[in-house]
């Protein structure tokens, strides 16, 4: 990834999200798997037809790919016409998170209801992420007695901000500190944390409930 620029490094996060390869990006796209590997590996930007393309490809917006609209928040626009709030079902929910990425938990921490950010892998039917050893999250989610977990909640979601849709994942469970005999079956899942710094500490949700919904059109 030497030699390109911020529209190839976006191509590429998108395609590494989703899990495509550059034969499977470049079906959906209707391009050639050599020329996506020449956009994810060179300077400069084509033209509009073929980003649009590409952003439907990639399940992401125009916007986003060309990386207009870092700094708005998301969602200040109206509401689709006649939009459809649809009731997701457990198995749909993780198949939409299974790509992994930017999750929240959230949880009942020292000083209060917290919410947080972690870089998450679903594994073994499990979402896992890692914290400091010895940091604050690793002190809220400890009960202090054996055997007993504190219960999170766990949430994604996607927006496409053209489209007006998109989607949200909650997953309640409790949070178990992976301990050390365990450490090499969830290390598979190659959860690395998006703030870096020495977080070596695996925590693991096993899910309870999962709900889901989604928001699209007729």
């Amino acid at each position: 990834m030497t030699g390109n620029g911020d529209f190839a490094r976006r191509i590429h996060h998108h395609r590494d999200r989703l899990g495509l390869t550059l034969e499977q990006a470049a079906g959906r796209a209707n391009m050639s798997a050599g020329y996506i590997q020449y956009l994810e590996t060179h300077l400069g930007t084509p033209d509009r037809g073929t980003v649009t393309r590409l952003a439907k490809a990639l399940e992401t917006t125009v916007e986003d790919l060309l990386g207009g609209g870092r700094d708005r928040p998301p969602g200040p626009g109206p509401a689709m016409d006649e939009p459809v709030l649809e009731v997701l079902d457990p198995a749909e929910c993780l198949r939409l998170i299974t790509p992994g990425g930017i999750g929240r938990i959230a949880f009942n921490g020292s000083h209060g209801p917290t919410v947080l950010p972690v870089n998450y892998k679903l594994h073994d039917g499990a979402i896992v992420f890692r914290t400091a050893r010895g940091g604050p999250m690793d002190q809220d989610l400890r009960t202090g007695l054996e055997g007993v977990d504190i219960k999170i909640g766990f949430q994604v979601d996607r927006i496409d901000e053209v489209q007006r849709a998109g989607w949200s994942v909650l997953i309640q469970g409790a949070a178990h500190h992976v301990p050390e005999d365990e450490v090499a079956k969830v290390s598979d899942a190659s959860v690395t944390p998006w703030a870096g710094g020495e977080r070596h500490l695996y925590i693991r949700i096993v899910p309870q409930q999962v709900t889901g919904r989604r928001v699209h059109g007729l």
